[in-house]
């Protein structure tokens, strides 16, 4: 049985397919040539990330398909309803790369209430010329033990999310569709746990009293956060988009930047990605990573063999 990883996947998973007998080939496919790789290779299994396109052509046209597979969370790359519809597996992987996204958002965090982002463009420019200068410049750092998290969608991600800042001494408020509570679990090294509780609000109730806001929700139909919401946070307000490019308003978040209403933003994803809009990218008050929320070791290794059991418990019945 044949498996592409057009995304790439990680050794172990490779290892975990190749020992129940699969064929793994990590070669990445173009998506215009991919229809035909599939059908003259007889591929069973597809695996993708967030690069590869898995739309109706493929589905319609690959006979050989048996699985699909997403290594993540979303699956907005895949026509996942057709493919069930058609008789294909569609999985996923949500629980693999949550502490990953979340660290990641703390990261953002505590670089934008102590201006680092900003700092390590300009140390190297002027940090020899302007030492002080620079110092009063970012001498001004908040802290963020005290202050209120909002945690818009209260999945796996923005409950790891939630985890981290209760560590940090923060308060937390959460909002979600679907969850009307959940319990937070805290882990100590020795054993001992203690289990909170976190009751959600609407999302209209969240922002008016969030010191900082971090997006954690699928692909939105329109913008989750845009103008409107922004015009009801509070004054200096940080907000964080580790999620998709589409659910913040860019444009209303360069104009709540400028306006001071915003005090800083940070983005791992964008609306243009992967061509981002020169604004976004040259403005000083926005942090910036390219969408590598799930990209550690630990997070890929992980994922990599929750793909690898999930499609050995499908094919090797």
């Amino acid at each position: 049985m044949k498996v592409l990883a057009n995304d790439g996947i990680s050794k172990s998973g490779i290892s975990d397919l190749e020992k129940a007998g699969f064929e793994v080939s990590t070669v990445h496919v173009a998506q215009e040539q991919l229809q035909n790789y599939i059908n003259t290779h007889k591929v069973e299994v597809l695996l993708v990330r967030s690069a590869t396109q898995v739309r109706k052509d493929i589905i319609d046209n690959c006979p050989s398909l048996k699985i699909i597979g997403r290594g993540g969370v979303g699956m907005d790359n895949i026509d996942v309803n057709y493919a069930r519809e058609n008789g294909l597996e569609v999985i996923n992987t949500p629980a693999a790369s949550s502490a990953s996204v979340a660290e990641l958002v703390f990261a953002h965090l505590f670089g934008g209430v102590r201006f680092l982002h900003d700092s390590n463009r300009n140390m190297p420019l002027d940090g020899d010329t302007k030492f002080k200068e620079l110092k009063k410049n970012y001498g001004g750092g908040r802290e963020l033990r005290g202050k209120t998290l909002g945690i818009v969608g209260f999945g796996r991600i923005g409950r790891e999310v939630a985890k981290i800042a209760l560590g940090c001494g923060m308060k937390v408020v959460a909002s979600d569709h679907e969850v009307g509570e959940a319990d937070i679990t805290l882990d100590f090294y020795d054993g001992q746990k203690i289990t909170l509780q976190i009751k959600t609000a609407p999302v209209s109730e969240l922002i008016k009293h969030s010191d900082f806001i971090s997006l954690h929700v699928p692909s939105q139909n329109g913008y989750l956060i845009g103008k409107d919401e922004i015009a009801q946070m509070k004054d200096g307000v940080g907000i964080v988009n580790a999620a998709r490019g589409g659910v913040l308003n860019e444009k209303a978040l360069l104009e709540g930047l400028e306006d001071g209403k915003i005090s800083f933003a940070a983005l791992d994803v964008f609306e243009e990605e992967p061509t981002p809009s020169v604004k976004v990218l040259m403005n000083d008050r926005i942090s910036l990573t390219p969408h590598i929320g799930a990209a550690t070791n630990e997070a890929q290794d992980r994922i990599g063999t929750e793909l690898a059991s999930q499609i050995i418990s499908l094919l090797c019945k």
